[in-house]
């Protein structure tokens, strides 16, 4: 998987009219028969906006400053933790197994929930990698929710993605002659079977960015893997099974990519031949030639003036 910083964020509070500017409000919803909780933060009036973290099981609310700082002086902006992530996991774990439909469902019954509470018409809805799923699922099913739909480095056919950085790395290994990566990749089978599978995968991805595990981090990796396969590899796996190309080549609400052109994870190629040939009211792609699979976070000034200057003025 991805390496997670979490930033601590100190605000100086000025008076009780700044502090109730910057506030954010944390809420506990009942979403599929367990308590799930939201952040929202920004002017109640402005036009509404949610962000699916990606992962699955990572949650990205205590990051959430770093890429929405600009936007809740124009949106107000709202971060959920899904069933098995961050505040919603540590209140309770998830009542039944989890699958793709489980979350497809608790994705739809919160967007209303979040049209209720706000009293609003339609949400602007922005998924992340795994989010993407969840996001696609919304586009298709339930267009008319929603103003416009934001996809930051999106699950297109993830299984031909894995495929692609697999033999690159297969590739990378045999130049190189690095037996052992060599060694450990030639377990590897697409879809994955077992957390060992994804960590040699990820292992040398990051390897190959540049951006190896330290030693000392290798075990709490595995750790955390397998934790994680236990829960979610199933669903993870028949995710990956979609192919939008054929589950989705239309949409009937505006769609917007942001891709950064270093993400071997999500394959920016395969997402821009998808962005290509999707037929939606209006699109556009944002590509971003020096970022990777984190473009959210990596260029999150940009992001956030793309957002507020061309898609709210626009739709």
């Amino acid at each position: 998987m991805k390496k997670i910083h979490f930033v601590v964020l100190f605000i100086a509070l000025l008076s009780n009219k700044s502090f109730a500017q910057t506030q954010t409000h944390y809420d506990t919803l009942s979403i599929g028969k367990i308590k799930q909780v939201i952040s929202y933060k920004g002017n109640q009036t402005s036009p509404l906006i949610l962000f699916l973290h990606g992962g699955p099981g990572s949650s990205r609310m205590n990051q959430a400053e770093k890429f929405t700082n600009k936007l809740e002086n124009h949106f107000l902006v709202v971060q959920w933790d899904q069933r098995d992530a961050g505040r919603t996991l540590a209140l309770n774990k998830s009542s039944e197994p989890i699958t793709l439909e489980l979350m497809e469902k608790d994705t739809y019954e919160l967007v209303k929930l979040l049209l209720k509470k706000f009293n609003k018409q339609k949400i602007y809805l922005a998924g992340e990698s795994w989010g993407t799923v969840l996001g696609f699922y919304m586009t298709k099913t339930h267009p008319d929710l929603l103003n416009a739909y934001l996809a930051f480095s999106p699950v297109i056919d993830q299984t031909k993605s894995e495929q692609i950085l697999l033999d690159k790395l297969k590739a990378d290994a045999k130049e190189k002659h690095n037996n052992r990566a060599e060694k450990e990749l030639k377990t590897v089978k697409i879809p994955f079977e077992n957390y060992e599978q994804i960590f040699y995968s990820r292992k040398w991805m990051f390897n190959y960015d540049g951006q190896p595990f330290a030693d000392k981090d290798t075990t709490v990796v595995k750790e955390y893997l397998k934790s994680w396969s236990d829960t979610w590899m199933p669903t993870w796996n028949k995710a990956i099974k979609q192919n939008l190309f054929k589950d989705l080549p239309s949409a009937k609400c505006p769609v917007y990519f942001f891709i950064g052109e270093k993400d071997l994870q999500t394959n920016f190629t395969i997402a821009k031949e998808y962005f290509e040939k999707l037929k939606a009211p209006k699109k556009k792609i944002f590509l971003f030639k020096d970022a990777g699979h984190s473009v959210l976070i990596e260029k999150s000034e940009e992001v956030q003036k793309i957002i507020i200057d061309e898609i709210l003025k626009s739709n």
